[in-house]
């Protein structure tokens, strides 16, 4: 290198600093400008579908979401099925239920369901529900101590617990044999049952509702009996049983909503929700006449007897 030549390096080198080679270049990474995304909002879950239809919620629920294997023929679970609802079964003060049709589009698939949609925290929640939660717990804690002192929090948390409490028993009681409908799945606060009824979509009458001749009512009784009986042995009680919560369908007793069924062994008040169970029935019965019904044989137990039996079978005291 010639002495100018290494002249001009040097006063190349003390204007811009120290040298770089290639590799020292800095590298930066070219800004590109993205798009935002748009809001969840304009994500619409019927997309492609008629106003009031849905695509089926069947993949949306996990598997211990849904009803007890092996599932039933006749339930639609293909993921290309629509729900399409088709009016208002009945209203509560705590729950809507609904019916629904559960199809696969250009197919002959297709099954009726009943949704039951309990009502959000905001609206009112299961009457004297102190009691029936006595003996429930969770896993943590810190929802325990606030469903107990009736917080925001805990009311929230008392809801959220109505839809997943009625399916479980659903569920243990299916499994048992108990008379009562099949739950399909359940997500977040909608629970979708087997629809007891016509094929047409005729809901069945509630008991209270029927007027049996003496020898249907004395078959309804034995069936309850039974029905009954298997809670028991099981350590439930149906919490709340009446003639409003049993459906009669091609003379078969069904029960039906039981968010606040209740754990006799775990609550302190198990025998109370028994008795109280027995009582209430037997009333009903009683007062069309099951006792003493002429052209039939005495029913057994009758239905004084009830409560005593059912606290038998469940080893519990009165």
């Amino acid at each position: 290198m010639s002495d100018s030549t290494f002249s001009d390096y040097e006063e190349s080198y003390s204007r811009r600093g120290r040298r770089r080679y290639d590799d020292d270049q800095p590298t930066t990474a070219k800004r590109v400008k993205r798009r935002a995304l748009p809001s969840i909002e304009s994500f619409d879950a019927a997309d492609g579908l008629t106003e009031g239809d849905r695509w089926s919620t069947w993949d949306q629920s996990v598997p211990t979401e849904r009803g007890p294997k092996p599932h039933p023929d006749w339930l639609v679970t293909e993921l290309a099925a629509v729900d399409t609802e088709l009016g208002i079964v009945k209203t509560g003060k705590e729950a809507d239920v609904f019916l629904l049709r559960r199809a696969v589009p250009q197919t002959d698939r297709s099954c009726l369901l009943a949704a039951k949609r309990y009502r959000s925290a905001e609206h009112r929640m299961f009457h004297r529900d102190s009691g029936y939660l006595e003996g429930r717990r969770t896993r943590e804690s810190r929802v325990n101590r606030a469903m107990s002192s009736r917080s925001t929090f805990g009311r929230q948390a008392i809801a959220g617990q109505w839809a997943a409490a009625e399916f479980s028993a659903l569920a243990r009681l299916y499994g048992a044999g108990v008379p009562v409908p099949y739950p399909a799945q359940v997500l977040d606060t909608e629970l979708l049952l087997e629809f007891i009824g016509s094929a047409d979509g005729i809901a069945a009458p509630r008991l209270a509702e029927t007027r049996p001749g003496p020898a249907e009512l004395a078959g309804l009784w034995d069936q309850l009996v039974q029905a009954l009986v298997t809670l028991a042995r099981d350590g439930l009680a149906h919490g709340d049983l009446s003639a409003y919560n049993l459906l009669v369908h091609d003379e078969r007793l069904v029960m039906i909503d039981l968010p606040q069924v209740v754990d006799v062994i775990a609550n302190p008040r198990g025998g109370f929700f028994l008795t109280r169970d027995a009582e209430n029935i037997s009333r009903w019965f009683t007062g069309h006449g099951l006792a003493g019904v002429t052209g039939v044989t005495g029913v057994s137990p009758e239905p004084g007897e009830l409560a005593a039996l059912l606290c038998r079978e469940a080893r519990i005291d009165r």
